[in-house]
């Protein structure tokens, strides 16, 4: 536990609020044996996120290819199917003429060209790639972004809610999951070669390609384009789902790809200008921690935002090296090509879609009954069950919140003073994290007759709120006093002296309270970025179990939460095992209202994760008492888990707030005291 490091002035989560313009840095690790946990968690953290952890169900395809176009050595038809049930994929399958083996596949999503995956421009053409690929001996597949020609199920742009975010739904999440259903699409084809599936795409369609590459190892070649960049992470919604670059951004985010081979587009005149010099050697010695440098490599076009004729130039020679084994670039030359009518080249024509299509309504709230679903199917019934729903919640838990329990050699503490009270001391400090720019204000107390115990009790207004005007502990601060507890309180993140100079920090569910003039525009996506103010308490309260259990030597704490602190300390627990006792007041919380966690318990996909119930099955077996749940707040999910722990008698539930006294008890002695 270091005193020396300085902890800033001001808490820099209110002052420096990321977003998608900030120029980030990714530092390679040393080892391949680094890079492989970190690749772990970057890609649990991408899931989570897009509302695909864990894994959905995956529904029959139903795919529809149709409407055949025979040209002399190539053929193009279209193409439907399902992702989720009544929500299609649409596009077109170009397919080269004469193959006697099974083919290799591309995948192209094409960006926020105007004309979607039919734009035929100088500054990109997915018609030309894909004739050229089908040529080459490859089976293309261009489909659409959500919301482009055929895919009318959603509005492209402006599209999304904080709600929609409780539940891990939003645009890049579907985008994503439409992708990894179109390589499920592509190897149920008789003609496509599984273990040769290649993706590329420009712009938005380069940040499906490095995303999709991310999490899905089918995709054994890349060529992102025009969208690796430090400075510039993509300024669409579907591009910056919840959650997905806190702390991380898109070159790291692309280097998921090593060791498999992937080819760097980039240009001049666009974000990428510096790639040469940054954002490629960076990736490159990821590679080089797998000894494949030959399996990256990295191209620049002296032009603006593109995937022109140069740029796709570049990229056939590639993937026709790496997937069709061929040797001459002459081989893998553009040609021209018959152009298609667009009316020629839709799937559904003017007619609408399937009559069998979910709308806007229809999808959300499929998507809410699926998770729901797929939540009761993992209930546990029996303690192996149990052991196994933990390890998945647990993934969610510390991606949603980003909490983690420091070391105490990560944990600075700052001594501020000390004073004595009638029957105790006061010591105040400062406690933060390494990196993280946190600044947390504590008070520790500690009797003056011998102690038995500690426990860290949290206000929703601070540690003030817990003193009278002649600075005396409040009756809940004296009794634990009295009981021998050394007791800490803090300022967690938004409150009491953690107030201080905000550019906008997402304190709410929206995140969008706007207070200085100078910030910048675009905060559209704050939650992309930052971790709300409910997750930055909760990695508070860890931080500050840590110091107590520190500087009182020891091994494990109780918690107290008060108000609407105790639905922080509920998710606390479900994080930190060191917790081993814990009195939350659940505030009459109404578990089963979105409304309320959006207005007091704001995390991306909380309820995706399986809310605060997953919260108590992450905690148990600790004692813990949950009172003032009124009638909205449900646990008979919560005890059925404790009965599945053999810890029923570790669980008290209490509909009324409980008394002063009991509360102390239960901190103090556990479920053997008097409550």
């Amino acid at each position: 536990m270091s005193a020396t490091t300085p902890i800033p002035p001001v808490d820099r989560r209110h002052t420096e609020l990321r977003h998608l313009d900030l120029p980030y840095a990714f530092d390679p690790p040393e080892s391949k044996e680094i890079w492989m946990k970190r690749a772990k968690a970057l890609r649990e953290q991408i899931l989570v996120g897009l509302g695909l952890w864990p894994p959905p169900e995956k529904c029959p395809l139903n795919a529809q290819v149709f409407d055949r176009i025979e040209h002399e050595d190539y053929t193009i038809e279209k193409v439907f199917f399902e992702s989720l049930p009544g929500f299609f994929v649409t596009g077109n399958l170009y397919r080269p003429v004469g193959a006697e083996e099974p083919c290799a596949a591309v995948l192209n999503p094409h960006g926020h060209w105007k004309d979607g995956r039919l734009e035929d421009s100088v500054d990109g053409s997915i018609p030309a790639r894909c004739v050229t690929l089908a040529r080459m001996g490859c089976v293309a597949f261009a489909y659409d972004m959500i919301g482009y020609n055929d895919n009318r199920h959603l509005p492209h742009r402006n599209w999304g809610s904080d709600h929609m975010q409780l539940w891990g739904i939003s645009m890049m999440g579907l985008q994503l999951w439409n992708s990894i259903r179109s390589i499920d699409f592509l190897v149920s084809l008789p003609d496509v070669d599984k273990r040769r599936i290649a993706c590329t795409g420009c712009s938005g369609g380069g940040t499906q390609t490095f995303l999709l590459t991310a999490v899905d190892d089918r995709i054994m070649l890349s060529a992102p384009v025009n969208m690796i960049s430090y400075h510039m992470q993509g300024g669409c919604q579907c591009e910056n789902g919840p959650l997905i670059r806190i702390g991380t951004n898109n070159v790291e985010i692309a280097a998921l790809m090593a060791p498999r081979p992937m080819l760097m587009i980039s240009a001049t005149g666009d974000w990428t200008v510096n790639t040469p010099e940054l954002e490629f050697p960076a990736i490159e010695a990821v590679y080089r921690l797998f000894d494949a440098e030959d399996r990256i490599s990295h191209v620049q076009i002296d032009a603006g935002h593109n995937y022109n004729e140069d740029s796709r130039g570049a990229m056939y020679p590639w993937f026709g090296k790496w997937l069709l084994g061929i040797d001459d670039p002459e081989q893998c030359r553009e040609q021209p090509f018959i152009r298609e009518k667009k009316e020629d080249m839709l799937v559904f024509g003017e007619n609408g879609l399937p009559d069998n299509a979910v709308d806007e309504a229809k999808l959300i709230e499929q998507l809410m009954a699926r998770s729901e679903a797929q939540f009761s199917k993992r209930s546990p019934n029996e303690p192996k069950e149990l052991r196994k729903f933990r390890q998945t919640a647990n993934v969610a838990f510390r991606a949603m919140t980003g909490a983690t329990v420091p070391t105490p050699d990560n944990l600075i503490v700052t001594h501020l003073g000390q004073s004595k009270g009638e029957g105790f001391t006061v010591k105040r400090l400062i406690l933060g994290n390494p990196g993280l720019g946190d600044r947390v204000p504590a008070i520790m107390y500690t009797p003056s007759k011998s102690s038995r115990g500690a426990t860290l009790l949290v206000h929703p207004r601070g540690s003030n709120s817990l003193i009278d005007e002649n600075r005396s502990p409040s009756p809940l601060l004296m009794g634990l006093l009295e009981r021998g507890q050394i007791v800490m309180t803090i300022d967690a993140f938004g409150t009491g002296e953690s107030t201080g100079p905000s550019f906008g920090a997402p304190l709410t569910a929206t995140g969008t309270d706007i207070i200085d003039s100078d910030i910048p525009a675009n905060l559209n996506f704050q939650t992309t970025y930052n971790h709300t103010a409910v997750a930055n308490r909760v990695q508070d309260i860890i931080t500050a179990v840590t110091c107590l259990r520190e500087q009182t030597d020891s091994s494990t704490v109780a918690l107290i939460g008060t108000g609407e602190a105790g639905l922080w300390c509920l998710i606390a627990c479900g994080i930190d095992p060191h917790i081993a006792r814990a009195v939350c007041d659940t505030n009459k919380f109404d578990t089963d209202d979105d409304q309320s966690y959006l207005e007091s318990l704001f995390i991306p996909c909380l309820r995706r994760a399986g809310d605060l119930r997953t919260a108590v099955a992450l905690a148990a077996p600790a004692e813990l008492l949950l009172h003032n749940t009124g009638t909205a707040f449900q646990t008979e999910w919560m005890e059925e888990v404790y009965r599945v722990a053999d810890a029923r008698d570790r669980l008290r539930v209490i509909r009324r707030r409980s008394p002063v006294l009991d509360i102390c008890a239960w901190a103090a002695d556990g479920s053997g005291g008097s409550v």
